[in-house]
């Protein structure tokens, strides 16, 4: 699809404009897990504890951590004050595909970022506490996390997204430890076939969630991409869908953010998230 042209304007606006976002790190103790757990949290310059804010959960990919998205990408403070939203960026653990893993206690991150991380984060900040005030979305493993934590808790969030997601992960059945945290290909089919994002499409509900997916024409994952896609049109699942040149790289998720929040900031204003106290 064509990229709406205030899209593109809203790129040459940030650019010129400062920041001032509070970056918050913190230790969050995971009762599933038994760990403390490392996340961000990125407040507006103008953040108010009289307000209540929306909040975007972005997701790190495999072998990165917490404070990738921060560091690798400036534009995400400058993007946190422009839209006065608050991002927090978790720490998925290496290669846990952001899955809870049966009978393997240090791979509990479903239910650390939708249940504890979220508990956390609404209970020492001032957010909206509702789905419509909810996002989450992320990079390749963490696009994978973030529509699989979306799809199987539609009453946590409004809306999700993925940039370079890993949206089927059967066509890698020897990648990025999968194999690890689930078993073989061979010996586990069931277990991949149910955990391929592609596959819980059946899952979603005509407008239940608002939905972003973008990848770069030349990335690893573009097709599997581009067969989601043509399965929620199938399913006559709205979502807006971008691709464009690009490979597997923060070259590509350094401009996909700023598309990505310029959507969820959308979505927050149509629900009228916005409440002051």
């Amino acid at each position: 699809m064509k990229l709406k042209y205030w899209l593109v304007a809203l790129f040459f606006l940030f650019l010129i404009k400062g920041h001032a976002a509070t970056v918050d790190t913190l230790t969050i103790n995971s009762k599933s897990m038994l760990k403390g757990i490392k996340a961000v949290v990125i407040l507006p310059e103008k953040y108010d504890k009289k307000n209540q804010y929306p909040v975007l959960y972005l997701l790190h990919g495999f072998g990165g951590r917490y404070d990738n998205w921060v560091n690798n990408v400036p534009a995400v403070k400058k993007l946190v004050d422009n839209y006065q939203y608050i991002v927090v960026c978790p720490d998925g653990g290496f290669d846990s595909w952001y899955w809870d893993v049966k009978g393997d206690q240090n791979y509990q991150y479903d239910t650390f970022v939708s249940q504890e991380l979220i508990t956390h984060i609404d209970a020492n900040y001032s957010t909206k506490k509702d789905r419509s005030a909810r996002a989450i979305t992320g990079l390749s493993m963490g696009g994978h996390g973030a529509m699989t934590l979306a799809l199987n808790h539609q009453d946590i969030y409004g809306a999700a997204g993925s940039t370079s997601g890993g949206l089927d992960i059967r066509p890698f059945p020897m990648n990025w430890n999968i194999k690890s945290r689930i078993g073989t290909y061979t010996a586990h089919p069931v277990e991949w076939e149910n955990k391929s994002v592609i596959n819980q499409v059946h899952l979603l509900e005509p407008n239940k969630l608002d939905l972003i997916i973008d990848c770069g024409k030349e990335d690893f994952f573009y097709k599997v991409n581009v067969a989601i896609h043509d399965k929620l049109d199938y399913n006559n699942i709205p979502h807006t869908f971008i691709t464009r040149s690009g490979a597997h790289n923060w070259d590509y998720w350094s401009k996909s953010i700023i598309y990505q929040m310029a959507f969820f900031n959308e979505f927050f204003i149509k629900k009228d998230t916005f409440v002051k106290n």
